[in-house]
């Protein structure tokens, strides 16, 4: 049957554009979907571990608290929200910034039982909106943070997602955590520039070299996580 599912070829479903402009396309092979901005993949069912360690690592980081409030940018395939509900408490609440509402609708659609349909969780709010909007908004309101937003600090698909990852970005970013509130930032790849800025900023940092699938395979992403002091 995989052998099979492979030979299939990929076939498009459906296509968007974010507010900038950039196309994106939902493709289908099979039981795989894809989520792609000018050609490439920005997110995959066939490769999500990395998603999910993004979420498992951002819920083992906090403190202890009875109901934690959570901010997650970017939806993608749903997998970090599905990760991010399985391991939190029943008092928990979890807001999702998601700038395209076509993925929001993916999520709501074809793709929402890739991750158990976590959109239909009561602890759940999403909006279709520019996490960066969300967090000018903001206040220091969250224990946890999990971006997961474009390509990580390499902005591909808007250029104004960099911002989220200079000084005035986590700046921002400190101020929307509570004491003791976890960062989670989801990579394609390293960035020492980036690691070196979070700790410049004072919050105290762990880098993960995680699986991009699960335990098995070679390819390699990186999740920082980074406390905020008090």
């Amino acid at each position: 049957m995989l052998a099979s599912s492979a030979l299939q070829p990929w076939v498009l479903i459906d296509k968007a554009a974010t507010p900038d402009g950039t196309p994106l396309e939902l493709w289908r092979r099979g039981a795989d979907f894809s989520i792609r901005a000018r050609g490439q993949e920005l997110m995959s069912s066939r490769a999500h571990g990395s998603e999910v360690r993004l979420a498992e690592l951002g819920v083992a980081a906090l403190s202890a608290v009875a109901s934690p409030r959570v901010l997650i940018g970017g939806l993608g395939c749903g997998y970090t929200l599905g990760a991010a509900l399985s391991a939190l408490s029943a008092r928990a609440e979890v807001r999702v910034s998601e700038l395209s509402p076509a993925v929001v609708a993916w999520n709501r659609g074809v793709l929402g039982t890739l991750a158990g349909n976590p959109l239909n969780d009561p602890r759940v709010t999403v909006s279709a909106v520019d996490v960066i909007d969300e967090l000018e908004r903001s206040g220091p309101a969250f224990d946890l943070i999990l971006l997961d937003v474009d390509n990580g600090p390499q902005a591909l698909t808007q250029a104004r997602n960099g911002w989220l990852y200079e000084r005035a970005g986590l700046s921002r970013l400190w101020n929307t955590l509570r004491p003791r509130g976890v960062l989670g930032v989801w990579s394609a790849g390293p960035d020492a520039a980036f690691a070196a800025r979070l700790r410049a900023h004072g919050f105290d940092v762990n880098e993960h070299r995680v699986h991009a699938r699960d335990a098995r395979g070679s390819k390699r992403h990186t999740v920082w996580m980074a406390v905020r002091g008090s």
